[in-house]
């Protein structure tokens, strides 16, 4: 990050990839300590809790007709620890990568004590952000269900036109909506921890900085989405069912490797959604100031924060 300015606004997606990849070299032990302890256990989760749910759902399938009550609860039980697990460790993870790097754009001292140090009062502003991002995905969702219904009826009825209609919908909604509001939520939980707003305030000034941006974001987000998408697929394939009768120890290390992989486009994904903030703020002409960040990120430490500490942009034609 010892771009200026100037040089970051006009960085492309290889750019700012090649920029993401090179951060980590600037504090090597506290990357790996992150990585060690947060983004692994995150990715490891992520593919590994469908080696639990598989055998589970195998056994309802069996006997559609019978008494699952132990079953469902089983299920239930283990989706909902999954997602709480899924949550917490996704902001943590968040957390320290965007923590980590302020601070190294700032010239702060980085260690991963300090880090975690870090990591609560920045984890509660991230965690009202992803409220109000989470009230968003549920209308977003009720509306795709509803499309989604439309198109069966349509299906039903053999109405081409509705058909046509509700298919483009349903489409774009899937492909352009859902990728642009998780293109919203990651900058927005940037936004969280490097600025004083958090919340539905976070999303308005994320809503604010993709102007301009869409395109690269919308890019951005959708390669990560399909590169999670083919991991995950050959994870299911390979490891869960067992393809074409692979053996154990094939599946094992297959599945070993696909979990470095991801942990490996988690943290490059988080590393670049950081670099993407200072990319958009460069290129509405907005600048940090340095020292009221390094003084912001201070205050999540304890140390104490000039009250005249801010860092609103400052126009850099002024």
């Amino acid at each position: 990050m010892d771009l200026s300015p100037e040089e970051l606004q006009f960085l492309t997606v290889p750019h700012i990839l090649k920029e993401s990849i090179s951060i980590p070299k600037q504090s090597p032990k506290s990357f790996y300590l992150i990585t060690l302890s947060l983004i692994f256990p995150l990715s490891f989760a992520i593919l590994a809790h469908s080696l639990f749910t598989h055998p589970i759902l195998n056994q309802l399938q069996a006997n559609p007709g019978g008494s699952h009550a132990s079953q469902w609860t089983k299920l239930l039980t283990f989706q909902f620890c999954y997602l709480i697990f899924l949550f917490a460790f996704s902001l943590l993870s968040t957390a320290a990568v965007v923590f980590t790097v302020a601070s190294l754009y700032t010239s702060k001292p980085v260690s991963f004590s300090s880090t975690i140090s870090a990591i609560p009062s920045v984890f509660r502003r991230l965690f009202i952000t992803f409220l109000w991002v989470s009230l968003t995905m549920v209308i977003y969702n009720l509306i795709f269900l509803g499309f989604l219904v439309l198109l069966v009826i349509a299906v039903n009825t053999q109405n081409v036109v509705l058909f046509l209609f509700s298919f483009v919908v349903v489409f774009l909604l899937f492909l352009v909506v859902h990728v642009y509001i998780s293109a919203l939520w990651h900058l927005a939980s940037v936004v969280s921890v490097l600025e004083p707003v958090y919340g539905f305030a976070a999303m308005k000034k994320s809503y604010e900085l993709l102007q301009g941006r869409t395109k690269m974001a919308f890019g951005l987000v959708f390669g990560y989405l399909a590169i999670c998408g083919v991991i995950n697929g050959l994870f299911s394939s390979i490891v869960v069912h067992g393809g074409n009768g692979n053996s154990v120890l094939t599946r094992i290390v297959v599945g070993g490797f696909l979990v470095g992989v991801l942990v490996i486009v988690n943290l490059v994904g988080l590393l670049v959604q950081s670099v993407f903030y200072y990319v958009c703020k460069s290129y509405h002409r907005q600048a940090i100031d340095k020292s009221a960040l390094y003084d912001h990120l201070g205050g999540y430490l304890g140390e104490y924060v000039p009250l005249k500490s801010s860092i609103q942009m400052e126009n850099m034609d002024a």
